[in-house]
């Protein structure tokens, strides 16, 4: 199952950045998780500032 970014996303992108993927793409408030794309690498989790991703 794909990571979930929640209501606590600054929007801020570090975690785009970070996606080897390519599965996190900027929404209207949040960053979003493409579920098809996403691996479960964690790789998001690891950066977010926020800690707004889990699994």
């Amino acid at each position: 199952m794909a990571h979930k970014i929640t209501d606590a996303c600054t929007n801020c992108g570090v975690c785009e950045d970070e996606c080897p993927v390519n599965a996190i793409s900027e929404g209207d408030d949040a960053r979003v998780i493409d579920a098809d794309a996403c691996t479960d690498c964690g790789a998001c989790v690891e950066v977010c500032p926020v800690d707004a991703i889990e699994a």
